[in-house]
């Protein structure tokens, strides 16, 4: 026996961070412009260049960057991936991505306390602006993604429950600009999302307050849009919510549900919904990663029919299901 599984496992710890401070720094999409020297990049970046060109040869030995006579280019997967420019850019979650590795630091401490050590507060309007704005990069990049793997040719208007700033629906019309698009969300966040969102070109979203726990949206829609809201609730609120949700359709109108917190119904796999199942400890006095019969079941309550579960192509898992008929006693 050795300590190679735990050795391996330590040693990904330290790329990762190399990783996220190359995109806070913005270093890919600079050096998508060109190759570039530590000292050209150090003055784009106003930071010394020695200090930097640690960072650089890190990124370049672990395939990220190339490096020839002291200058540096993107590697084919970040020059794919990491420039911010390029439409299927995957590093928009960087600011988030320091929240939720603060937060796995915690996981011991929320175990001891029995209560999340880094407790997310969506109720206070500061801090939902805050966590809204960290999640907007990250929510065109995923609009995209479903923009490109749905046909929504024949939709006219679709609804993001629960979506935050509500770029989401930016990422999805730049493919489908025909698309009617209202975001649904609690007043403390649905105050942030018109600003965030004329930051990104998208005044005609409209933007409704509401609860999904408490009642449908005001209008019906053909596609309703649940990115990580499911995981974030109890087991009853979950039911309410998705019961709530396929209210807001019209019949035979489309729910699709996303998050990378779903689990297999063994819990071992896929490891990403796995380990947020740990972040997820930190961050809220409930929810988790349900498992997939979980979910099949709890949409098969609120009426949808014909559910299917797929992976996106950017790793996250997808449910599909139609409501037939929307069921007005269903609270």
């Amino acid at each position: 026996m050795t300590s190679e599984r735990i050795d391996r496992l330590l040693e990904g710890v330290a790329p990762a961070m190399a990783l996220r401070a190359g995109l806070e720094l913005d270093l890919f999409t600079l050096l998508g412009r060109g190759p570039a020297r530590a000292e050209d990049l150090g003055r784009a970046l106003e930071v010394d260049p020695a200090r930097l060109s640690r960072l650089l040869y890190a990124l370049a030995s672990i395939g990220l960057l190339e490096v020839t006579a002291g200058e540096f280019r993107n590697g084919a997967e970040a020059a794919a991936y990491l420039d911010a420019t390029k439409p299927e850019f995957r590093g928009g979650d960087h600011a988030l991505l320091r929240e939720l590795w603060g937060a796995d630091l915690l996981t011991a401490d929320s175990l001891r306390q029995n209560r999340p050590a880094a407790l997310h507060d969506f109720a206070d309007t500061e801090t939902a602006e805050d966590f809204s704005r960290r999640l907007a990069p990250g929510g065109i990049a995923f609009g995209r993604v479903l923009a490109q793997a749905l046909d929504l040719s024949g939709i006219r208007s679709v609804i993001d429950i629960g979506g935050g700033a509500g770029t989401i629906l930016v990422g999805l019309r730049e493919r489908w600009p025909h698309l009617a698009t209202t975001l649904m969300e609690l007043p403390s966040v649905a105050r942030a999302a018109p600003a965030i969102l004329a930051e990104y070109g998208a005044p005609e979203v409209i933007v409704e307050e509401g609860d999904i726990l408490q009642a449908p949206a005001r209008g019906r829609h053909d596609v309703a849009i649940l990115k990580a809201v499911i995981q974030v609730l109890p087991p009853d609120q979950a039911r309410r919510a998705l019961h709530n949700a396929a209210r807001s359709l019209n019949p035979g109108g489309e729910i699709l549900v996303a998050g990378w917190g779903v689990v297999n119904d063994d819990r071992l796999g896929p490891p990403e919904g796995v380990f947020l199942n740990l972040t997820f400890l930190n961050l809220y006095r409930a929810g988790e990663s349900y498992t997939e019969a979980q979910y099949r079941e709890w949409m098969t309550e609120a009426g949808f029919q014909g559910i299917i579960r797929s992976q996106l192509p950017n790793g996250c898992t997808l449910f599909r299901g139609r409501v037939i008929q929307s069921d007005e006693g269903v609270a």
